[in-house]
């Protein structure tokens, strides 16, 4: 089985090029909402979370995010006990959906924070989709209806488009001008073959 992790900065269109991936019957892994369920329905999240960060944490059995989020933004200690919280689960998780579908010749690892959570290590080859800073905040803006300063803001988070760049096996340009259906299907020749 080859394990490929698809990283890509905020608006760089990671998600749609893992779609694609999909499309061509590959089991796809989605880090972000895989962790959303996680975080809902881990006893072991839960309690470490309520413990380290809030016992409010949770309403109606399900964390509450946007709370989380304001805590961990500005917090960059809290962030760290968060993340080495639920990163460690989640890897154990894609661990064992891997181990489910180990008769499948190939799987999609979709992860924002690939590079920085160290999932990479986790799979053979990291894929990062680029794309032009000003059409990344073009779509972020309109997808999300967010401010330019905000979405700005979201991007000076995440690691620099060049630091990730460092670990990728494969690039994929998503500017509107390559075509991203054939820029997949010449990876997946690409990996098969190696």
């Amino acid at each position: 089985m080859i394990k490929i992790g698809i990283t890509g900065g905020i608006g760089s269109g990671k998600s749609v090029v893992s779609e694609l991936f999909r499309l061509h019957g590959i089991p796809l892994y989605n880090a972000d909402q895989e962790a959303k369920k996680l975080n809902d329905s881990s006893p072991y999240i839960r309690a470490q979370l309520t413990q380290q960060i809030g016992e409010d944490l949770y309403i109606n059995d399900k964390l509450d995010r946007k709370k989380l989020a304001s805590i961990i933004f500005h917090d960059s200690r809290k962030l760290a006990i968060v993340n080495s919280i639920i990163h460690p689960e989640l890897a154990r998780h894609f661990t064992e959906w891997c181990r489910m579908r180990e008769h499948c010749p190939m799987v999609i690892l979709d992860a924002a924070l690939l590079i920085e959570a160290g999932f990479h290590q986790f799979v053979d080859k990291v894929v990062m989709v680029q794309a032009p800073k000003e059409l990344r905040i073009a779509r972020v803006m309109q997808r999300d209806r967010s401010a330019r300063n905000e979405v700005e803001a979201r991007m000076n988070s995440q690691l620099p488009e060049e630091e990730k760049i460092k670990y990728a096996d494969y690039v994929i340009c998503n500017d509107n001008r390559h075509s991203l259906i054939k820029q997949v299907s010449e990876l997946m020749k690409r990996v098969t073959e190696n």
